[in-house]
């Protein structure tokens, strides 16, 4: 993963569930315009989730298999994200079978739903057909707070 939306892995349970925080801030570069001043887009609160449940992937198989989207059937937009906010995101493994995989997530603020997503629907793929083990390993000991970003 290049672009990153996960500060910290909260918690896991093997091919079942995750948790995953986000700070966001002001200085970021992917705010947007909006009349009440900048506001996250909610594609990049979805690809948080997305991210979040490629995680749960990575750690449960030890690093071998990620998740690659190929669509999500529903997307359910609640508020908008504004900087310093931190998200939360939460999401189910709903299905499982042979190369795929099918998830259902929010992500929230404080509680109060941003998004939800159903049906995300991911193919899993070798990870080191995108990238190299040995960051992949390094990422997830940060991830999971045993080591520094």
């Amino acid at each position: 993963m290049r672009f990153h939306l996960i500060d910290r892995i909260e918690s896991w349970e093997p091919d079942r569930h995750i948790t995953a925080r986000k700070v966001t801030s002001v200085t970021e570069e992917t705010w947007q315009s909006g009349p009440d001043g900048p506001v996250l887009p909610f594609g990049l609160a979805l690809e948080a989730l997305c991210q979040t449940g490629s995680w749960l992937f990575l750690l449960s198989t030890g690093h071998r298999q990620r998740a690659a989207l190929l669509g999500v059937d529903q997307v359910t937009e609640h508020r908008s994200v504004r900087p310093g906010d931190t998200l939360r995101m939460t999401a189910d493994v709903v299905g499982r079978h042979d190369g795929a995989a099918v998830l259902d997530g929010t992500v929230s603020v404080d509680g109060e739903p941003v998004l939800r997503a159903e049906g995300i629907m991911c193919a899993l793929i070798d990870a080191e057909r995108l990238d190299d083990p040995a960051d992949t390993a390094r990422m997830a000991e940060a991830l999971l707070g045993r080591r520094p970003v």
